[in-house]
């Protein structure tokens, strides 16, 4: 998952996060999860959000060539010191194992903070991450990551089918195109779940489904759209956090003006006498309610919003296929054909007239949708787009569009693979970075 930084600094100068994690009884499925502080010494931290982490000594297959650091720098931004001060350096292959239920979907998530521990280069952290012979990372920096983004830590949050054997071994390999490499990792969460996807129609390839419920994916983006930043604890089972979606905004992303057919929309926010429940089709594990209360809109201006879209832009690994997820919730209309839109993915028409009172029912209920597009290696086809523009032809009351939250997922590819490349840091970033390695090293 990509979490954006607003500011620029060198990353030499960053404290950079490291991930503890506790063994629990439920998060959402009722079943044992491992939330795991990798390299602490013991049992019970708990961080920011009030979770609890345990040690991952215990889960270790082998042990002999890794060992336990903390981090030589932490920077006053972390949001908490659990589990982002310690990690688990290892030299070699080394992998964890954890008895799993053979019938459930589970959730994995790593965070890495390339700080330096016990002298270790960070730039040297490059590495290998598998799950039961499925490819999560690949000649993976977290340094070169977090640099490219801007970001202070680096979350990696994956949903992988079933371990039919009951038990999910994860490997972490150093790789072995340079010397001296070495693997890392401050946190380690399996949590079991329950099955959330289904077969998903193919953008763009009419009559052809994506089988998602036999895929595993990666979260690569979940926005609580037009409301707030919603952390792990306030999550509904599943300790995922929600982030705030103005900065994926295209007036935001790329500094259009209104008049270049760009703008932002409004924020608006469930009435207190309009009641929003989960649903059969919509149980709590899908979203929390905190995202169901909140959305975005185009605005009152239909002739406005005739003329343009409400576009998000997103950064994403070309050859691969991509799930989309839409939550809508409509807290103010009551009769089908108030508000009807379109929807399309890189300029593809997703769905047309979407209509989320008929399709939820009335009024606070929600529901989702989930589109499958193929983003191809073409050049500047390592983008998608997202847009919703009002229906005419139907001629709603409204000239409008509205969106809840939004989650978009990337799909393993035929061999089995999730990995993406590293991305590519400007060169002034480059040159900051170096700029503060040198300031570092004639202060030490």
């Amino acid at each position: 998952m990509i979490y954006k930084s607003h500011i620029l600094f060198p990353l030499a100068l960053l404290s950079l996060f490291s991930s503890n994690t506790v063994r629990v009884r439920s998060e959402g499925s009722g079943l044992e999860s491992y939330i795991l502080s990798c390299g602490s010494s013991s049992d019970g931290e708990t961080d920011s959000d009030g979770r609890k982490w345990t040690t991952d000594s215990k889960y270790l297959v082998a042990s002999i060539n890794t060992k336990t650091a903390k981090a030589e720098y932490q920077d006053p931004a972390l949001p908490s010191k659990v589990p982002f001060t310690t990690a688990r350096i290892m030299n070699s292959a080394t992998s964890y194992k954890f008895s799993v239920p053979s019938s459930k979907r589970l959730l994995v998530r790593f965070q890495f903070y390339p700080s330096t521990y016990d002298s270790a280069d960070s730039l040297n952290g490059v590495f290998e991450v598998t799950a039961n012979g499925l490819t999560l990372l690949k000649n993976f920096s977290p340094f070169i990551t977090a640099l490219a983004l801007t970001q202070y830590y680096i979350v990696r949050e994956y949903s992988i089918v079933p371990a039919e054997s009951g038990t999910l071994n994860i490997t972490f390999t150093p790789s072995p195109k340079r010397e001296n490499t070495f693997a890392f990792v401050n946190s380690v969460e399996v949590i079991p779940m329950e099955e959330i996807f289904k077969p998903t129609d193919l953008i763009g390839f009419r009559g052809q489904t994506i089988d998602v419920q036999n895929s595993s994916l990666q979260t690569v983006y979940r926005l609580s759209v037009g409301g707030e930043y919603i952390p792990a604890n306030k999550d509904s089972g599943l300790a995922r956090t929600w982030w705030d979606d103005s900065p994926y905004l295209l007036n935001s992303a790329y500094g259009a003006s209104y008049f270049d057919g760009a703008f932002l929309g409004v924020s608006i926010k469930a009435p207190e006498n309009v009641t929003i429940g989960h649903t059969k089709d919509v149980p709590e594990y899908i979203a929390p309610l905190t995202v169901y209360k909140t959305a975005r809109s185009m605005g009152p201006n239909p002739h406005f919003n005739e003329k343009y879209n409400l576009t998000w832009v997103f950064e994403v690994d070309a050859n691969f296929t991509y799930v989309v997820r839409f939550h809508f919730c409509d807290f103010q209309n009551t009769l089908m054909n108030q508000r009807a839109f379109d929807i399309y993915l890189n300029n593809k028409t997703a769905e047309e007239s979407a209509d989320v009172i008929q399709w939820a029912g009335g009024i606070g209920i929600p529901v989702y949708k989930d589109y499958a597009i193929h983003v191809n290696d073409r050049d500047g086809d390592d983008l998608l787009w997202v847009a919703l523009h009002p229906h005419v032809k139907t001629h709603p009351q409204y000239y409008d569009a509205i969106l809840n939250g939004l989650e978009i997922f990337k799909v393993n590819d035929k061999h089995g693979n999730l990995a993406g490349s590293n991305p590519v840091p400007s060169k002034m970033l480059l040159k900051a970075d170096a700029v503060a390695r040198g300031i570092l090293a004639n202060t030490a």
